[in-house]
């Protein structure tokens, strides 16, 4: 475990390798192409990963697919696990984090909250200056480390 106090000064623990002890409400997707990473654009929070909450009477694979494909219109993969975190808020959650390899990209009307996709090398990506506040965080240099050796 890898324990941090992120942007909103939230403890959070971070679970590499380690499978959840509980049932997480959210997924988090790395989806990697050309040494480019997948991004949606937030309208409120700016560039992240995609994801979001598992809905009723899903799965958190189904819900990955699902989110990454709202997000940006792309299809991907069998998502694989390889880390979870839980965050310790007023009301703790607990976040899956997948990775996944491209099936094919679609054009797609956008939902409410994001504004498209963007293709980021690791380089770009920690210098955009649209950077959502969870991607800034120690624990996401780690799941990104983590995600380049898998």
């Amino acid at each position: 475990m890898y324990s941090f106090i992120d942007v909103n000064g939230l403890q959070v623990d971070l679970y590499l390798n380690e499978q959840p002890t509980k049932t997480c409400g959210h997924v988090l997707v790395l989806v990697k192409k050309d040494d480019k990473w997948l991004c949606t654009v937030h309208k409120r929070r700016g560039v992240e990963f995609p994801g979001g909450k598992v809905e009723l009477n899903e799965t958190s694979i189904q819900a990955a697919k699902r989110e990454v494909y709202e997000e940006t219109g792309v299809v991907i993969t069998q998502p694989q696990w390889f880390a979870y975190y839980e965050v310790h808020d007023t009301i703790p959650f607990c976040k899956t984090v997948f990775i996944a390899e491209v099936i094919e990209e679609r054009a797609v009307p956008y939902d409410e909250e994001t504004i498209g996709k963007k293709w980021l090398t690791k380089a770009a990506l920690f210098n955009e200056p649209n950077l959502s506040f969870y991607m800034r965080d120690e624990g996401m240099q780690k799941i990104i480390e983590r995600a380049e050796q898998l």
